[in-house]
């Protein structure tokens, strides 16, 4: 595996491989994707080869732009609406399918439904055009693991599975994309993300419904019961510490006994209470305190509302036993 810093070179090498089949990690503003030409099912059977990831499990196609898009699937005024306010950006939109799209089913688990989104990252925009087809990109870890926000992190989880990996900096946002299903009567959120309920409302005029999932039967990504997972042992929810454990703080912590650990053991999502903040840090800390052979991570109580919905259902599938 090799790790190069985003050049015009190295974008045209990324699409090279793509072209060819092969998967290559790329930056987006969420978090680092492993992707492959999504009209092709063996380059794309190698993502799920590669991450050990679940047939089942369908997959998020990537486009440069709308206009992409459209040869691929059918966008009704909801899934409209929605893409003028968010894309490009961290929104991805369950659709039906084209009737002559060329998506492999391998991405839709033999589903007659499309996940679809338009990163706003500039470097994925620029390998996608680059490769002339969409990609499909799950996170580029391996599966159920915690979702990589930087370049060392794919190398950490994927080793040398994957022959390039394309360096872009840390990832913006830190957090999956909102995924919304629009091809019922309303729309409804299958996994939160930074784009919140409350933004979906603000340009549909209706109150929009979360859908979290929890099945083994997936109709979005991120819906697996247990996901994004270190493997050191999260507890939720912690007003103390347990001997031998590390903390995932957040906000202020004098009320917690935090002179038992050493400085190495705290991390704080932000001290400030800011969950954008806190969501851009999640699973870079995960990464981080998992390193250190405690007994648990501890994790203090971070307000369900806002963008706190998916932070606490990355937490929550992150202590699944």
């Amino acid at each position: 595996m090799t790790i190069k810093s985003v050049t015009d070179v190295v974008i045209q090498e990324a699409a090279a491989l793509l072209r060819s089949g092969e998967c290559v990690a790329i930056p987006t503003e969420t978090v680092y994707g492993l992707a492959a030409d999504a009209c092709n099912g063996e380059a794309v059977a190698k993502i799920y080869d590669i991450k050990g990831r679940p047939s089942f499990n369908p997959l998020i196609s990537h486009f440069d732009s709308l206009s992409m898009l459209q040869d691929y699937a059918d966008l009704n005024d909801t899934a409209l609406a929605l893409a003028a306010a968010f894309w490009p950006g961290p929104m991805t939109l369950i659709v039906k399918r084209s009737e002559n799209c060329k998506i492999s089913e391998i991405v839709t688990a033999e589903l007659d439904t499309i996940a679809v989104r338009v990163p706003s990252h500039k470097t994925a925009q620029k390998i996608i055009r680059a490769a002339n087809t969409p990609l499909a990109a799950p996170s580029a870890n391996a599966s159920g693991e915690v979702s990589p926000t930087a370049a060392t992190h794919v190398q950490d989880s994927l080793g040398s599975k994957v022959k390039l990996i394309v360096a872009d900096g840390s990832a913006k946002i830190g957090l999956e994309s909102t995924v919304i299903d629009v091809t019922g009567a309303e729309a409804i959120i299958l996994r939160p993300g930074s784009i919140t309920a409350e933004d979906c409302a603000d340009v549909l005029g209706y109150s929009v419904t979360i859908d979290l999932g929890d099945t083994d039967t997936p109709k979005s990504p991120g819906q697996l019961l247990k996901h994004y997972a270190p493997s050191t042992p999260v507890r939720l929810k912690s007003y103390d510490l347990k001997e031998g454990e590390s903390l995932l703080a957040f906000g202020s912590t004098k009320f917690m006994p935090v002179s038992k650990l050493p400085d190495t053991h705290i991390l704080n999502l932000s001290e400030t209470g800011d969950l954008y903040e806190a969501a851009s840090n999640l699973f870079g800390y995960l990464r981080k305190l998992d390193k250190l052979n405690a007994t648990a991570i501890a994790v203090m109580d971070i307000p369900n509302q806002g963008v706190g919905i998916a932070i606490n259902d990355r937490l929550k599938r992150a202590a699944e036993k």
